[in-house]
């Protein structure tokens, strides 16, 4: 599985930015999809993840703000950010998992997109 992920950018604090994660590979669907980030100097953490018939589930920091979703059909992973926060500053990185259980652990993940950069400013 490749992951491509995009959509980061500058934004305000109070804004919105919408990533996408576009995976290859015919088995989308059969994989935990997650998003991560890792800010400057600090280790990479679980934002949300979710499951192939969408249940989710995210971190308290971003509940209420950050929404993951996905399009089995697209092969894609979307996490719509609203609200963002100067301290949501980080890059961003979409993986997936080879099983259909959740995790927020960074080891049981099997592939990893490159990141994309988010910037919020205050």
């Amino acid at each position: 599985v490749q992951l491509q992920a995009s959509g980061g950018g500058l934004a305000q604090a109070g804004g919105s930015l919408r990533l996408s994660c576009a995976a290859s590979g015919r088995t989308f669907s059969r994989y935990y999809m997650g998003w991560f980030r890792q800010a400057p100097g600090k280790e990479r953490e679980f934002v949300a993840g979710i499951r192939w018939d969408d249940v989710t589930r995210s971190q308290d920091s971003v509940k209420g703000r950050f929404t993951i979703s996905r399009d089995n059909a697209k092969r894609t992973v979307y996490l719509q950010m609203n609200s963002l926060k100067p301290e949501d500053t980080a890059v961003f990185y979409c993986a997936a998992r080879s099983s259909a259980y959740s995790s927020s652990s960074v080891t049981d993940y099997d592939y990893w997109g490159q990141g994309t950069q988010v910037t919020v400013s205050s």
